[in-house]
C-alpha cells in the first residue's frame, strides 16, 4: 500500500487540503449528503463556479471531474466528481466509479495539487455497495499514486463521516494488497 495514502473518521468540509472531493451529481447544482454540506459550508462561490461550468458543458457526466474554488472551505479548491447510481453492478458500475477517483486525481495532478481528501463516492442515495466500493476507490487510488503520473501528489485521504465506513476501510486497506491485480 502506498504511503500517501490513508484514512480517517471525520468531516470532509473541514479538511485543510489542496482539494476536498464532492460526491456530485451531474447537474452540479448541489444536492443531498455530501453534496449538500459542501455547497452550504462553502458558500455562494462554489455554485458560482459550478453554474459556469454548467454553461461551458452542460454539468458533469458520470466518471468525470471538473474543480472550482472552495469558497469559505478550509480547502482551496473542490473536485466535483459523479458516481453511479448501483443497477447490481450490470451497467458497468464498477468501471465507472475507477473513473471517477481516476478523473479526480488526475484533475489534481493537472492543477498543480498536492493533498486530497476524497468521502465515499456513490454509497449514499446511489446506493453502491460500501465494501465494494472502498476497494475500488482503494485500488484505484493506490495504482494511480504507484505510477508516474500520480507521483506529484504527497497525500491522499478518504474520510469517512461515521464508524461504519470507517471500519470498512480499514478492512478494505487491509484486504487490498500491493500484489492483488484486480478486485473484480
Amino acid at each position: 500500500m502506498n504511503a500517501k495514502l490513508s484514512y480517517k473518521q471525520g468531516d470532509l468540509t473541514a479538511q485543510a487540503v489542496d482539494a476536498i472531493v464532492n460526491a456530485a451529481n451531474t447537474s452540479l447544482l448541489g444536492g443531498g449528503g455530501v453534496d449538500g454540506a459542501i455547497h452550504r459550508k462553502g458558500g455562494r462561490a462554489i455554485l458560482d463556479d459550478c453554474l459556469k461550468i454548467v454553461a461551458r458543458q452542460g454539468g458533469c457526466k458520470v466518471g468525470e471531474a471538473v474543480i472550482t474554488t472552495a469558497g469559505n472551505l478550509p480547502a482551496k479548491h473542490v473536485i466535483h466528481t459523479v458516481g453511479p447510481v448501483w443497477s447490481g453492478g450490470q451497467k458497468s458500475e464498477p468501471n465507472l466509479l475507477r473513473n471517477a477517483y481516476y478523473n479526480s486525481l488526475k484533475l489534481a495532478v493537472e492543477n498543480g495539487l498536492k493533498t486530497v481528501a476524497f468521502p465515499n463516492i456513490s454509497t449514499g442515495i446511489y446506493r453502491f455497495p460500501k465494501k465494494i466500493a472502498a476497494k475500488i476507490a482503494i485500488q484505484t487510488t493506490n495504482e494511480f499514486l504507484d505510477s508516474e503520473e500520480g507521483q506529484s501528489l504527497e497525500k491522499v485521504i478518504f474520510i469517512c463521516f461515521d464508524e461504519e465506513n470507517l471500519l470498512i476501510y480499514r478492512e478494505a486497506f487491509n484486504d487490498c494488497l500491493p500484489t492483488q491485480q484486480s478486485l473484480f
